[in-house]
């Protein structure tokens, strides 16, 4: 059987730009125009979605190198990797979703990767845009007129945002 693949937007920003409070307020607006919406959140940090003293927590640090957790309401797989394990791989992990339920996938982080993305830039931020503009990025989200020739989108403005992915996912098809 061949897996159709989804497309992958990637929302990218510095640290502090407000990249998870725009997707809250994103995603249930492209829900609400019928698109349903995966999601990969890269994370520097050493994340935990079990609880130390549950049983699977407890089964998982036994050794299980996967372990799934199920309920009526919801599932999650989670998979050790180990510390030596080469920089992740977005397609791969892209591919652990079902397509069939899905319309998109957005990306926050993996900024350098190849994938259509959105640049969010507050220059209080202090950082420059120029750090966050490459090949890839299709539009430009900010508090401010930005010098550039890519699409510019209010930062401040969801509505307009799901909009424009709204848009581009259709253009995708």
């Amino acid at each position: 059987m061949n897996q159709k693949s989804l497309p992958l937007l990637g929302i990218t920003a510095y640290s502090g730009t407000g990249k998870t409070t725009l997707l809250k307020k994103v995603i249930p607006l492209l829900r609400q125009r019928h698109l349903r919406v995966g999601l990969v959140k890269h994370t520097h940090h050493d994340m935990d979605v079990d609880k130390p003293g549950k049983d699977s927590y407890e089964l998982r640090k036994a050794g299980a190198d996967q372990t799934l957790v199920a309920s009526q309401k919801r599932w999650a797989l989670m998979t050790e990797t180990p510390d030596n394990e080469e920089e992740l791989d977005l397609h791969y992990l892209a591919s652990r979703f079902d397509p069939h339920s899905l319309d998109l996938i957005l990306v926050e982080g993996f900024k350098h990767e190849a994938i259509s993305k959105i640049a969010l830039f507050r220059a209080e931020v202090g950082k420059p845009l120029d750090g966050l503009i490459d090949q890839h990025v299709i539009a430009v989200a900010s508090n401010q007129i930005i010098d550039t020739v890519l699409p510019q989108l209010d930062i401040n403005n969801p509505e307009q945002i799901a909009d424009y992915i709204v848009s581009w996912w259709q253009k995708s098809q």
